[in-house]
């Protein structure tokens, strides 16, 4: 802002000096400036809006780990700050944010879901416990897509078969014939 006292300081003694034609144009570009550093500032409030609504809403996750993401739209943010949606899309396109679990997309903690007993959860925490779940598995007994979804419903997340096999498939994981085949060479 010290800049901008100066030029008006500057456009003034301008407009002492010389004639109109000059100190129009350096009115006209300091209104331009002036509408620049405002639609910085929006455009930064609501970003911290944004960012801090997704960290009270993905708090467990920050603390302890994918399966614990909840599930969430760019609806709901927008919801919770009272702005457009597209708003909210625009202002989390190819911003990042620094958490204690490392540096996300802004748009890594948005999520389809899926039903649980125990309520929603995100596609994230799902393929989490996958993932956990083919870890732990046994390498001369590597658990099929329908034993992953069975275990998954005893701990209250029913997704098909066809999930679970999407979901292994995106996080490249083999398919149980295929890891059985590579543990045993």
């Amino acid at each position: 802002m010290t800049r901008c006292r100066r030029s008006c300081a500057s456009i003034n003694s301008t407009r002492a000096r010389s004639g109109g034609e000059e100190y129009d144009a350096l009115k006209a570009q300091l209104q331009e400036a002036r509408w620049l550093i405002r639609s910085l500032e929006i455009r930064n409030e609501t970003l911290l809006k944004v960012a801090l609504t997704i960290v009270q809403r993905q708090t467990e996750f920050l603390e302890q780990g994918d399966e614990y993401m909840r599930p969430m739209v760019l609806r709901d943010v927008a919801e919770a700050i009272e702005m457009h949606e597209s708003t909210v899309s625009r202002v989390t396109t190819n911003k990042y944010m620094h958490t204690p679990r490392g540096v996300f997309e802004f748009r890594y903690f948005f999520s389809s879901h899926v039903a649980g007993e125990e309520g929603d959860q995100s596609s994230t925490a799902v393929r989490a416990k996958i993932r956990k779940l083919v870890s732990a598995e046994d390498p001369e007994k590597p658990l099929s897509d329908s034993q992953i979804a069975q275990m998954l419903s005893e701990g209250g997340v029913t997704v098909a078969r066809r999930t679970v096999a999407k979901y292994r498939e995106a996080m490249k994981i083999a398919s149980s014939s295929e890891r059985k085949r590579s543990k045993s060479q």
